[in-house]
């Protein structure tokens, strides 16, 4: 049995991703639906990015994670929706072993990083509120390097070890991936190994990278709620709250997304693929919106920009 799993393995060159199980006519409103989606999130997080980058005076620590949350955000969603559009009008839905390998490895690369990119912003919002006098001094530029840094480190090292024990599996009983992209859980069925190590492996892996950077956001948060009621003004409470709103929006979407999608009974495909979509495409589209729409700074940046461009015209 062993050495057909094997066998197996070594011939799969290629998986067949089904997507969603829908009448054919549906194909062509979930591929407008991804497009429209798609198009968002390149036109938020290229905006928020260029707004960043462009305007001096959001050159601060918290400005300096938001560009990277939406340089990730982009990248991310990028390598899931491109793909599953060209599925959705492809007769034969493949994908090469090495480009599964591939989706896989940068999925899980960026949104591992988001994960610990969220827990030093959280971080970052605790020693603005908390420590106000000496934010400029603890939030200097080689710490905000560095905390970007090791979040793409963490990232990196969770990604190659994810991908290679998912594909040291040998899949051996279909080719045929039920998902719209390369995910741990729907290749976990294709494979015909002992999984008990396997999801072992997983579990401690995941509580690795979650339980850390869950603790940093809900302490970091305690401290600063504990900060805030001690503020007697109404509206210095409020501007208080209004900075970690949006924080607290973000992280709040990505992690029930993902909790939904991992808690979810594997014998409810359907349900993980809806949960999918959310973190993939409407979270990385929801997020430039919710740092826009309720973040002064950035609408004020939009605005000296449009002056700009106008009295240049």
């Amino acid at each position: 049995m062993g050495d057909k799993g094997i066998s197996n393995h070594s011939e799969v060159t290629d998986f067949i991703l089904i997507g969603f199980k829908v009448c054919p006519e549906l194909h062509v409103l979930l591929f407008l639906l991804f497009l429209f989606v798609y198009a968002m999130v390149l036109l938020g997080n290229v905006g928020m990015m260029a707004i960043i980058m462009t305007d001096p005076q959001l050159n601060t620590p918290m400005y300096f994670f938001l560009c990277n949350l939406s340089f990730i955000d982009l990248f991310y969603s990028s390598v899931i929706a491109p793909k599953a559009m060209i599925n959705f009008w492809s007769e034969s839905k493949s994908i090469s072993f090495a480009g599964c390998v591939t989706q896989l490895f940068l999925f899980a690369l960026f949104i591992v990083t988001e994960g610990f990119l969220l827990a030093a912003m959280a971080y970052d919002r605790f020693i603005a509120i908390c420590n106000p006098l000496l934010y400029s001094v603890q939030m200097s530029t080689r710490l905000c390097t560095q905390l970007v840094a090791g979040s793409y480190f963490c990232g990196c090292i969770t990604s190659v070890l994810q991908t290679s024990i998912t594909f040291t599996l040998s899949f051996c009983s279909s080719r045929v991936i039920d998902h719209f992209y390369c995910d741990t859980r729907p290749l976990q069925r294709l494979s015909c190994s002992d999984l008990f190590i396997y999801k072992m492996t997983s579990y401690v892996l995941s509580s690795i990278i979650i339980l850390p950077t869950i603790i940093v956001i809900i302490v970091s948060y305690m401290y600063i709620v504990s900060t805030v009621l001690k503020i007697h003004s109404t509206e210095g409470r409020k501007k208080a709250f209004s900075t970690c709103s949006s924080h607290l929006g973000v992280v709040s979407v990505l992690y029930g997304a993902v909790f939904f999608m991992y808690l979810t009974p594997d014998r409810f495909p359907e349900l993980s693929k809806v949960a999918s979509l959310c973190y993939t495409l409407v979270t990385p589209m929801l997020n430039p919106l919710i740092y826009s729409l309720r973040n002064k700074d950035v609408k004020e940046a939009l605005k000296r920009i449009i002056d700009k461009k106008n009295t240049i015209l």
